[in-house]
């Protein structure tokens, strides 16, 4: 495995602008795109999975309309949508990225092979990993995990709309304590919600070093090229 391949979980609310019949906002989707290439210049292979909230959820669909393999498949086809929309940005601003999808859209995207992402990590561009992992009742989250340890990432990362793992939930208490690092082990014993459970329980096994970090185009490069923000969660005490 690399450190220097990394995977990085950004969610759909990024790119969302609110009110508008797209609800893509491709200035956010910019200034994304910007951090990436600045995080590939720094010489990391980047590995991106992206969310799909801003167009639609599973949870979304209330009562009994769709049943949730239809809507959790629903929500991965829309994860697409953002994919293309960060891949197109991503070579305006001159940086080379592929889209790799769990279904197969041979006209638009290629089929996810974990061959063909390493090979396109190693050529220096972006995969962005769509599609979710193609199975209903997994989240992004198991998504991100799964992609890192096809690919040989040692290193994930999930921007979060907090600084970090807490305590207790900092927006219904002020006093919640920010970790700076905590093991698996120690999350698990208090708790603390980092993860859905497939996709935690799937990094502690594997050891995979995870950060979760508050969102902005500049914190994507402070988290992953100066290391000096966010939670690390590993398998070591601290």
């Amino acid at each position: 495995m690399s450190n220097k391949r990394v995977v990085i979980k950004i969610s759909g609310e990024v790119f969302e602008v609110g009110n508008q019949p797209a609800n893509l906002d491709f200035p956010s989707i910019k200034k994304v795109a910007e951090s990436l290439k600045k995080v590939v210049k720094a010489g990391y292979q980047v590995g991106v999975v992206v969310g799909a909230g801003n167009i639609f959820r599973a949870r979304m669909v209330k009562g009994s309309e769709v049943d949730r393999v239809a809507a959790d498949h629903m929500g991965m086809m829309a994860t697409s949508i953002n994919a293309l929309a960060l891949q197109a940005t991503l070579e305006r601003v001159g940086q080379e990225a592929r889209v790799l999808s769990s279904f197969s859209v041979p006209a638009i995207m290629e089929d996810y092979v974990y061959k063909r992402a390493i090979n396109h990590l190693k050529n220096k561009r972006v995969v962005i990993f769509a599609g979710g992992t193609g199975n209903p009742y997994f989240t992004t989250d198991t998504t991100l995990v799964l992609r890192a340890l096809e690919v040989g990432a040692t290193n994930i990362y999930k921007a979060s709309n907090v600084s970090g793992v807490y305590d207790s939930d900092p927006d219904k208490n002020k006093k919640a304590k920010l970790y700076k690092k905590i093991s698996y082990a120690e999350a698990l014993k208090r708790n603390l919600k980092i993860m859905d459970a497939t996709a935690f329980a799937l990094a502690n096994d594997n050891k995979l070093n995870l950060t979760v970090f508050k969102y902005s185009p500049e914190n994507i490069v402070r988290a992953v090229v100066k290391n000096n923000i966010g939670t690390k969660v590993t398998n070591e005490s601290r």
